[in-house]
């Protein structure tokens, strides 16, 4: 499909819009998307704040309490207040400088803050072991609830040959 405003690019970007029943749709490409006039969507936030808009689940008085801290990334001076304004980091060092509030973010949009998605078949063994332990793990729980304690006691034993052929590996 082609880009509505400049008819010449492919259209990268399709947003659909209902209000009260009625449907507007836009396709655009990258250039034109970019572009704040081919936007006639009335946005309740500016387009490059969609991100942020996201995290602005519960409000203003929550992100306010988030910003308690006045942490600032050594490298490039960006607060998190100016991150979630922003909706983007300064430099590579900030993803050190707020792992915790990248996690909270993390969970609250994707349900959790590890990659749970398909894994290269050339991938390392280390991750298809860590996913193994987890599912150990599981079915650890499930055994203690049932009270199969010799089951439970051969799933922690091997959750922990596991966890030291991952320690040797990576470390």
């Amino acid at each position: 499909m082609l880009c509505e405003s400049c008819n010449k690019n492919q259209a990268t970007l399709h947003f659909t819009k209902i209000i009260n029943g009625e449907v507007e749709e836009k396709h655009l490409c990258d250039i034109c998307a970019k572009s704040k006039d081919d936007f006639d969507f009335d946005f309740p936030f500016p387009f490059h704040k969609l991100f942020t808009g996201l995290l602005e689940f519960s409000g203003k008085d929550q992100i306010e309490e988030m910003n308690f801290k006045k942490i600032n990334c050594p490298r490039c001076g960006l607060d998190y207040k100016k991150f979630l304004e922003s909706g983007k980091f300064g430099c590579s060092k900030c993803y050190e400088v707020f792992p915790e509030e990248i996690g909270v973010l993390l969970r609250d949009i994707h349900g959790h803050s590890t990659h749970v998605g398909k894994v290269p078949a050339r991938a390392e063994d280390s991750i298809f072991k860590k996913r193994e332990v987890e599912s150990l793990k599981k079915e650890l729980e499930e055994n203690i609830k049932i009270e199969n304690f010799e089951k439970a006691a051969i799933l922690r034993d091997e959750i922990k040959k596991i966890n030291e052929k991952i320690e040797t590996t990576e470390g």
